[in-house]
């Protein structure tokens, strides 16, 4: 069972770059970059309504569950 992070769709589908992502929302790049590649083991949820809120989304836009068998 994971978590997967789908930040990088979202960004690609608003065409917004992730450095001005982590301007709008007050976090560094590399944090920012740790979230999207899902190399964080927990995420303020501060941040997921920052990201939420500029991104026009729902948490469920971003993090997604599947099972192990579904991950490639």
């Amino acid at each position: 069972m994971a978590v997967v992070v789908n930040l990088d769709k979202l960004l690609a589908e608003r065409k917004i770059r992730s450095k001005e992502l982590a301007e709008r929302i007050g976090l560094s790049e590399n944090n920012l970059s740790r979230i999207r590649t899902g190399q964080v083991r927990a995420m303020r949820f501060s941040t997921l309504n920052a990201l939420c809120r500029e991104l026009g989304c729902k948490p469920g836009d971003i993090l997604d569950y599947v099972e192990d068998e579904e991950i490639s």
